[in-house]
């Protein structure tokens, strides 16, 4: 079991999102995670991200209690075990694919050869051999997104978590995105769990949860 969410709550200001939330994943599993706007998708991924932290609740990623993880100790464990795919890619604008996808890796420790070594490889893995020295600005959506996702798997994560990642996309960079999640599943065993609108990508993953007014049903 990857991860274990037991009884999570997550409320902003008055405003009660997640309402218990009880939910676990396996290793290698691919999830889809689908509901209405303001259902409280987004929050749990977040949550689950340990980019935002619960109200109560417990939440256990490889066997960790991370809510109960604070600072420096809950950086290193997220730049370590989790990688992160979103809508709009968040590559920065001034440095080139290679560099991008390199980051996680320096921020890990690692030294900038090992680093660029791992993040070529990935880079070719995703059909991006002669872009790697381009800017995020002279690439289109799809090469923007796989370079998002070789930034995900450069640190090897045990988790690969996806908020909307063919949301921006055009039907067919959205059906070789998905396809792609699954290949990478089979050669690396990632987990992966994906905020979805897209009911073709729900449909495709192994299991499928809706969320709606903060549980999931």
């Amino acid at each position: 079991m990857i991860i274990q969410v037991a009884d999570l709550f997550k409320s902003y200001s008055s405003l009660p999102v997640l309402k218990g939330i009880n939910m676990s994943v396996d290793k290698g599993e691919i999830v889809s995670i689908v509901g209405a706007s303001g259902a409280g998708k987004s929050t749990l991924l977040h949550m689950l991200g340990t980019l935002d932290q619960p109200d109560s609740g417990t939440l256990k990623i490889a066997d960790i209690e991370v809510s109960r993880l604070k600072g420096k100790e809950l950086a290193n464990f997220r730049n370590k075990h989790i990688g992160f795919v979103f809508q709009f890619h968040q590559l920065l604008p001034e440095f080139t694919a290679l560099e991008n996808v390199s980051i996680p890796a320096l921020i890990g420790g690692r030294s900038k050869v090992e680093a660029e070594k791992d993040a070529e490889q990935l880079l070719v893995r995703m059909g991006l051999k002669d872009r790697m020295e381009h800017k995020p600005s002279t690439m289109s959506g799809g090469e923007q997104q796989r370079v998002a996702i070789a930034r995900a798997l450069i640190n090897k994560p045990a988790l690969i978590l996806a908020d909307e990642p063919s949301g921006n996309l055009d039907s067919a960079n959205a059906r070789e995105l998905h396809q792609l999640f699954f290949d990478l599943r089979k050669e690396f065993n990632q987990t992966f769990v994906i905020v979805t609108h897209n009911p073709d990508l729900a449909e495709m993953a192994d299991r499928m949860l809706t969320i709606s007014d903060g549980v999931i049903l």
